[in-house]
């Protein structure tokens, strides 16, 4: 995957970067901890500036979570609970959670959209829950913004302070991000397996209590 990665880079620059950020927001396994450091690594060969690389990288990440605000927007709270009923399994989700979640995320939802874009896994399916709760969409534009500038930025100095010992550890950075792949996915089948359907709560014919004031 790292190889893949450096030469969509090499070949697309600073375009590259914003492309693979926005897909590590729509399909997680390209991680943003393989993209962003290998991109500062180039940031620190000269290849283009340190600020060039942040910029494209939270320009990506910034239309890659965009569309789960969206989507999160389009399904709604209610939806979102009978959809949770149905096939809580493949989600991993039950009734319970969503309810959980959405008086989490009325209470500190602007918080929740800052510093979600700074923790691994919940940085991109923080967007959901923002257009469930139909967040304004300048006011989570921004945030996520600012989240998303402070972790490229993180990430891009980490590759960029290496410099050419990147080339020291570049060996492992293969594997270990193979290994994150298969490590989700375990996680996931996981998750699947010892998902106890009598935690679920019936969506259907009832309607529960909507801690989020949506207007559908």
């Amino acid at each position: 995957m790292d190889v893949f990665v450096q030469e969509l880079m090499a070949s697309l620059g600073a375009f590259g970067i914003a492309l693979l950020m926005f897909l590590e927001n729509i399909f997680p396994p390209i991680p943003s901890e393989l993209i962003m450091p290998l991109a500062g690594y180039q940031a620190a060969k000269g290849e283009m500036s340190i600020g060039t690389v942040i910029v494209a990288g939270t320009a990506g990440s910034l239309a890659g979570v965009t569309p789960w605000y969206y989507l999160g927007k389009l399904v709604g709270y209610n939806r979102m609970l009978k959809l949770s009923a149905r096939y809580g399994r493949w989600l991993t989700l039950t009734p319970g959670d969503v309810e959980a979640a959405a008086r989490w995320f009325e209470r500190r939802g602007t918080a929740a959209v800052l510093f979600g874009r700074l923790i691994p896994t919940v940085r991109t399916l923080i967007s959901v829950p923002a257009g469930v709760a139909r967040m304004g969409l300048p006011r989570f534009l921004v945030y996520s913004a600012v989240g998303s500038a402070l972790w490229t930025a993180a990430l891009a100095y980490a590759g960029y302070g290496l410099g050419q010992n990147y080339a020291a550890v570049e060996g492992y950075v293969g594997p270990v991000s193979d290994a994150v792949v298969v490590l989700a996915v375990l996680v996931y089948l996981y998750r699947v397996v010892t998902f106890d359907p009598k935690r679920r709560r019936s969506a259907s014919g009832e309607t529960a209590h909507n801690p989020i004031h949506e207007e559908n």
